[in-house]
C-alpha cells in the first residue's frame, strides 16, 4: 500500500493532497455551506450496554432515539480491544500496527510471569500520519477536540494534530477526576483548569460542545466529543446513582455506578443533538456515536466488573467480540433512512474515510473503506479485517491476533500459536472452536494473516528470557493458578473473572492442559487439586504428571461444576532446581465434562 505522510513537509504535502483528489471548485480553507460531522466516542462502553443493542438494565433513550433516527451497526467492531490503538485508528484510518501503536499507553511493562517480551511501540501517534482532524481543518473546517485524548503527551497533542481546540485532552488514559476540580498530583485537564466545586466530567464536557457547536453555527465543523466515561474509576452522580438499586451481581448487568455512569452519558447525546436541532443544524449535520472497546467484565481489583457483555465473549483486552464489537450508530437526515440495521462489518478504521469522504468528497489512501454505500443503503466489496495484539492485556488475554473473512474469525495466540476458529453467523459467543472441524479454512485464514502481518509491519512479542512461572512462596508452596494453564485441543479454554476464574469446557477427552512451574530444589510434594463437577459427570479419570512421575484420581461428583472442593489426591517428585512442566489429562471421560479445574498446589513434605 502507498503511504502518503506528512512528514517535513506538512500543510504543503496536505494541501497538494487535498488538491489532487478533491472534485474541482473545492477552495481548501473557505468557509461553505458543507456538511458538519460530531463524532461522539464513549470509553470502555460495550456494545450490549445500550437499549438499542439489547440492554434492558441500562438507561439509554436519547442514544437509542439516535438509533430510531439512524443506521445501527450490528457487525461494527475496533481495530484493538484497547483504547490508544483504537483511537489512531480512527483518526487515521491505519490498523494500529501499521502505525505501530499496539497498546494503550504507555501499556503495561513486562513481568516475569509472561513468557513473552511486548514489542517496542510508538508512545505518541506519529506527527507524519494524515490525521482526520488534519484533512477537514486545511479544507475549512473548525476542528474541536473535546475530552480523552490518551494518543501522546505534551508536543503531541491534539493541537499538534489539526484540531484548533482542546479541552481536556492528554496523554491520560483517565481522568483525572470525574468531579471538579478536574486536576490530580500530575496535573489539570487543559482548558479545565476553573470549573465550579462538584461539577461533573461528563456534563463539562457536553457544556464545552455545546459552546463550540454555538460559536461555529455559521461555518462548517468538526466535533471530536471523547467521552472519558464510563471508564473505571466508575464514579456517577448522586441523583442518578440513587436509581439504581441493589448489589451488583457478577455475569450480568447489574453495576448501579456504571448504569449511573452510562445514564449521564446517554444525557450528553441528548443535549447534542437538542443543541444542534436548537441551531437548526441537524439536516446538515453527520453525527456518531460509538466507543473505543468492549465493555471491562473482569474485576481489575474491584469486587465486582463494571458489565457484562453477553452473549458476547469476554470483554476488554480480549480479542473475542466482547472486546472489540462496540456500537456504531450513525444519523445522517436526508441520505441515512431511520430505523435501519446493518449486519455489514466494519471497523474503526472505516471512520476516517467514510467522514472525509462525507465532508469534502475527498478520496483518501489508509487501511479503512469508505461507508457512504453502506449509508446509501448499498453493499461494501468483501474484504478480511485484522487484529493485531501482541501484548500482555491487565484483563488477562494473552497476545495474539485475529482474522475476520465472512463470517470466519480465526484467533491466533502468539505463545503457543493455538488457533481458534468460530463461525460469527452461528456462534455469536464463539463457543464452539471449528479448528479440527474446518482446517483448511484454519490453514487459509492463518495465511492470510501472517501475509497482513507482514504488509504493515507488525512487530511481534519475542521470548522473555526472565521467564520465572509459578515460583513457589516463602514457605515453599506451588500454586498453579487455571490463568496460568496452557491448553491444547479444542474446547478446553480458561474462563477470567467474573464468570468462572477456572478451566472449563472439557467436553472433549482428548483435550488437555499443562502448568510451568519454578522450584528452587528438589523434592517430594503433595497434591492438591481445586475441582467441581457437575452432577452425572463424575468419575473421569486424570492423570497428573511432572516428567516421568505420574499420578491418577477419581473427579469427585461436587454437584455443580462450580461447587469447588479441595482434594489431596497424591504426591509427585521433583529431582531438580529450575523450571518445570506439569500436564493434566484425562483418561476417560464418562459424563458430559471432565471437570472444573481452578488450581493444583503443590506442598512441600517436609
Amino acid at each position: 500500500m502507498l503511504r502518503i505522510r506528512l512528514g517535513a513537509l506538512g500543510p504543503l504535502l496536505l494541501g497538494l493532497l487535498i488538491a489532487i483528489v478533491a472534485p474541482a471548485g473545492l477552495a481548501a480553507a473557505e468557509p461553505s455551506p458543507r456538511l458538519n460531522v460530531v463524532l461522539i466516542v464513549a470509553d470502555d462502553l460495550g456494545q450490549r450496554d445500550l437499549g438499542c443493542y439489547g440492554s434492558t438494565f441500562y438507561k439509554t433513550s436519547n442514544i437509542d432515539r439516535l438509533a430510531k433516527d439512524g443506521l445501527k451497526f450490528s457487525d461494527y467492531t475496533v481495530a484493538c480491544p484497547v483504547c490508544s490503538p483504537t483511537r489512531a485508528s480512527i483518526l487515521t484510518g491505519m490498523y494500529p500496527a501499521r502505525v505501530n501503536i499496539t497498546d494503550w499507553l504507555p501499556g503495561r511493562p513486562d513481568r516475569p510471569d509472561q513468557k513473552l517480551k511486548r514489542p517496542n511501540f510508538n508512545q505518541q501517534l506519529p506527527r507524519e500520519e494524515v490525521t482526520l482532524s488534519s484533512v477537514l481543518k486545511f479544507a475549512g473546517y473548525s476542528t474541536a477536540h473535546i475530552g480523552k485524548w490518551h494518543l501522546g503527551a505534551e508536543g503531541f497533542g491534539p493541537e499538534q494534530d489539526g484540531f484548533d481546540l482542546n479541552i481536556a485532552g492528554d496523554e491520560t488514559g483517565t481522568a483525572r477526576s470525574y468531579f471538579a476540580p478536574f486536576r490530580n498530583k500530575q496535573g489539570v485537564m487543559p482548558g479545565l483548569e476553573t470549573a465550579p466545586e462538584g461539577e461533573y466530567l461528563t456534563d463539562r464536557l457536553t457544556t464545552e460542545a455545546e459552546k463550540f457547536l454555538e460559536a461555529n453555527k455559521d461555518h462548517p465543523f468538526f466535533l471530536n466529543l471523547s467521552h472519558y466515561a464510563p471508564h473505571t474509576p466508575l464514579t456517577a452522580k448522586p441523583a442518578i446513582l440513587a436509581k439504581y438499586k441493589g448489589q451488583p451481581v457478577n455475569g450480568r448487568q447489574s453495576h448501579p455506578v456504571y448504569a449511573a455512569m452510562i445514564e449521564s452519558l446517554d444525557e450528553s447525546v441528548g443535549r447534542v443533538v437538542k443543541k444542534l436541532d436548537d441551531l437548526k443544524l441537524s439536516d446538515k449535520t453527520l453525527v456518531l456515536f460509538t466507543s473505543d472497546n468492549g465493555g471491562l467484565a473482569t474485576l481489575e481489583g474491584m469486587p465486582f466488573a463494571p458489565t457484562f457483555n453477553g452473549p458476547l465473549r469476554e470483554g476488554k483486552g480480549y480479542l473475542y467480540e466482547g472486546g472489540i464489537r462496540v456500537p456504531l450508530i450513525v444519523r445522517w437526515p436526508g441520505v441515512v433512512a431511520p430505523g435501519t440495521v446493518t449486519d455489514q462489518a466494519a471497523n474503526s478504521i472505516d471512520l476516517y474515510p467514510t467522514l472525509v469522504d462525507a465532508a469534502i468528497a475527498h478520496r483518501t489512501v489508509c487501511d479503512g473503506v469508505s461507508l457512504m454505500p453502506v449509508l446509501r443503503g448499498g453493499k461494501l466489496a468483501e474484504r478480511s479485517l485484522y487484529w493485531h495484539y501482541p501484548h500482555y492485556a491487565n484483563q488477562g488475554s494473552k497476545p495474539g491476533g485475529a482474522i475476520r473473512s465472512g463470517d470466519y474469525k480465526l484467533i491466533e495466540f502468539y505463545e503457543t500459536g493455538r488457533r481458534e476458529l468460530f463461525d460469527l453467523r452461528k456462534d455469536l459467543s464463539e463457543s464452539r472452536n471449528l479448528s479440527a472441524d474446518k482446517p483448511e479454512v484454519v490453514k487459509d485464514l492463518a495465511a492470510k494473516l501472517e501475509t497482513w502481518r507482514q504488509a504493515v509491519g507488525a512487530r511481534m512479542p519475542t521470548p522473555n528470557p526472565d521467564y520465572v512461572p509459578n515460583p513457589p512462596a516463602k514457605d515453599g508452596t506451588i500454586t498453579l493458578h487455571a490463568r496460568t494453564a496452557t491448553v491444547h485441543g479444542v474446547m478446553l479454554r480458561f474462563e477470567p473473572l467474573p464468570h468462572k476464574n477456572t478451566l472449563g469446557f472439557w467436553v472433549r477427552q482428548d483435550d488437555w492442559a499443562e502448568f510451568e512451574f519454578t522450584t528452587t530444589g528438589a523434592g517430594t510434594f503433595t497434591v492438591e487439586v481445586l475441582q467441581g463437577c457437575g452432577k452425572g459427570s463424575g468419575g473421569s479419570e486424570v492423570e497428573l504428571a511432572v516428567g516421568t512421575q505420574k499420578l491418577t484420581f477419581t473427579v469427585k461428583d461436587t454437584g455443580g461444576f462450580q461447587a469447588f472442593e479441595a482434594r489431596e489426591v497424591g504426591t509427585l517428585k521433583v529431582d531438580s532446581i529450575g523450571r518445570h512442566t506439569l500436564t493434566v489429562k484425562a483418561k476417560t471421560k464418562p459424563g458430559a465434562a471432565v471437570m472444573d479445574l481452578r488450581q493444583i498446589v503443590l506442598k512441600p513434605v517436609k
